[in-house]
Formats: C-alpha cells, structure tokens, sequence
C-alpha cells in the first residue's frame, strides 16, 4: 500500500503552481492550472489531479508540450468564441476557455468557446463546478487519444472522450456530471492484469475486437464504450463538436500522449455555458432544485444502506472533507511535486 498524508488545499496549491514555474511558466499561468488539478484532488479524482504535472512536465521535457505558451481567445460574437491554446498546458487553455464561455453568458445568456491546439485538460469537475458557484449551467467537454473502436469495429478511432453537464443550486449541491465514454478506464484494466485476476467481459474487446475477460488481450484491444451504440454515438458527437467545430484535430488526427509525447496532440475541447440568473431569479431556481433534490431523494433506495445521490454528491463529499481535513496525497506524489516546486519536506 503506499503510504498517504493529509495536506492542506492551499499549501498543494501553492507548490503545485511552483513546480509549473520552475520549469518555465509564467506564475498567473501556474495558478490557474494548479487550481484545476488540485480541485481534481478535492474532488477525490486523484488520477487527474497534481500527480499528472510531472506528466505534464516529461512531455514538456521532449517539446510535446509549451510551457511558455500564450493563450488567445478571439471573440467571434458577443456569444462565441475561438480559444487557441497554442500547444500549451491543457488546463490553462481549458482555464481561458471558461471565462471567454463565462463572459458570453454574462453579456448575452448563453456563451460558447471553442479550443483548438491543446492537451489534457485534467477531469471536466473542476471547470464544472467554477461555472455553477458563479450561477451558470454548463455543458464541456473534450476529445482525446483513440482507445474505443467505431460500434462493430477493430480498430481504434475514437476517443474516451470526457464530457460534463452541471446545473447549479443557489441553496443546496451543484448537479455535476463527469463521465467518459467507456464502461471501464483503462487503469482499472491494468490493476486486473497486475492482479492476475480476469475483468467483465463488457469492459474491453481485443485486438480482432471480441470482447475479452483478459486484461492482458484488453490492453491490446479496445475500450467498450458505455450503453453499446449509444455511447459509440455520444463518443462521435462529442468529437465532432470538441474537435473539427474547433478546428482542432479529431479522430485519428489526435496525437497520441504515451507513443509519441514529443508531438504536440492538437486536443479540441468545447465550453457551453448559461446564465441561469436571466432565466429566472435566484430564489425560483433555488426552490426549483431543492424540490428536483427532493424528489431524488425521496426515492426508496433498493439497498438500505447506500441511499439515493444526485450526480456529484460524492464528489462534493470529499470537497468539503478534504478542503476542512487536508487533501489526501500518496506521499510519493507528494515528494516529486515537491522536488520540482524546489520544496524539500
């Protein structure tokens, strides 16, 4: 087991944004990825969380990724816009993209931007949750490396592509979605195979696209996405509106992190946002959602003890424990964040 500690939300933030400028990024820069991976944290998706900047870094290392790059945001409309991240970090692109879609919203109800010529942007939770605690509905997402083949296919073409809907409560938890598109991640495959244990057959297929108990077979395969079909054809949508409505790449076109990290990826993602304060006022939504929330709630739950939740209410959990206890960290993320940040613990 490796070992864990608790560690303040600020503190994580602080050496997170100080490992990013060392190695070159401008320090508001820094700060604006380190508060969408350490929100990762909070949320309890440690995957996607601070452990991914040395990540991030190795690729910078090889010239996969800019660390220095300047991100533009073209204003096409009031209500639109054009997001170039310019081969920089993704979460700072995904950062500009929610204030470009923000100040569309603000100006005219409803704001959309579009990214071209980013990486991975760390999980949809973090942008999700900005944009409800300032009151906006939100729709995101991203497309990304080829893991799931075409439903009836053999070869990869599509992405597990993240998507995010949240709507906010002015009085009770933000409804927040964060899901890919396969029945299992990938590290769930390998923890099976590191195991030696077998996987459900409807997790993965292998390489002639049969669907396969051995993690082995699997990680040479192909995801299976969620819901059969229906999520083969969520997975294309999202690919079309994060990548080619962005101009960014798409399908094939999309670089690959682990086989080739000195190539720059050209991720698309996509950025909806809603001012739900022009829709109605503040107290009507809240009513409106602490009546939805009761509904939800109020169902018998077929297990006594596990209760009905509403999309996020795990996550929101754990953001509020660990904001008041300190994030739970493995200490050897811990010791080479804190080696990059110049921090010796």
């Amino acid at each position: 087991m490796i070992a864990a500690r608790p560690t303040p939300a600020d503190d994580l933030l602080d050496m997170a944004a100080r490992a990013l400028a060392a190695a070159g990024m401008p320090e508001e820069d820094a700060r604006r990825v380190a508060d969408v991976l350490v929100l990762a944290d909070l949320f309890g998706i440690h995957t996607h969380g601070v452990a991914r900047i040395p990540e991030y870094l190795d690729r910078v290392r090889v010239g996969g990724i800019d660390i220095t790059a300047k991100v533009t945001v073209e204003r096409v409309t009031p209500a639109l816009a054009r997001v170039d991240a310019a081969n920089g970090v993704g979460p700072l692109a995904g950062s500009h993209a929610l204030d470009a879609a923000r100040c569309g919203a603000n100006e005219v109800g409803i704001g959309a931007a579009f990214v071209r010529g980013s990486n991975h942007f760390g999980p949809v939770m973090p942008y999700l949750f900005r944009a409800a605690e300032r009151g906006f509905a939100a729709i995101i997402a991203s497309n990304a490396t080829t893991t799931i083949a075409p439903w009836g296919g053999r070869q990869a073409r599509l992405g597990n592509n993240p998507l995010g809907i949240g709507m906010p409560a002015p009085s009770g938890d933000h409804v927040l979605l964060d899901v890919a598109m396969s029945v299992a991640a990938r590290a769930k495959i390998r923890a099976a195979a590191a195991a030696g244990n077998s996987m459900p057959e409807t997790w993965a297929t292998d390489t002639d696209g049969r669907p396969t108990r051995d993690p082995a077979a699997a990680l040479n395969g192909f995801l299976l996405p969620f819901g059969g079909h229906k999520g083969y054809g969520l997975s294309v949508m999202v690919d079309l509106f994060a990548g080619v409505l962005s101009g960014a790449g798409y399908l094939t076109h999309i670089s690959s992190w682990s086989e080739d990290p000195g190539r720059a990826q050209d991720l698309g993602h996509v950025f909806i946002l809603v001012d739900v304060a022009k829709l109605m006022p503040q107290h009507v939504m809240a009513d409106r959602m602490a009546d939805f929330a009761g509904i939800v709630h109020g169902t018998s739950p077929a297990d006594p003890g596990a209760p009905v939740r509403l999309p996020g209410e795990l996550e929101l959990t754990h953001y509020r424990r660990q904001l008041r206890d300190g994030i739970t960290i493995d200490d050897d993320v811990l010791a080479r964040l804190g080696w990059l940040a110049g921090v010796r613990r």
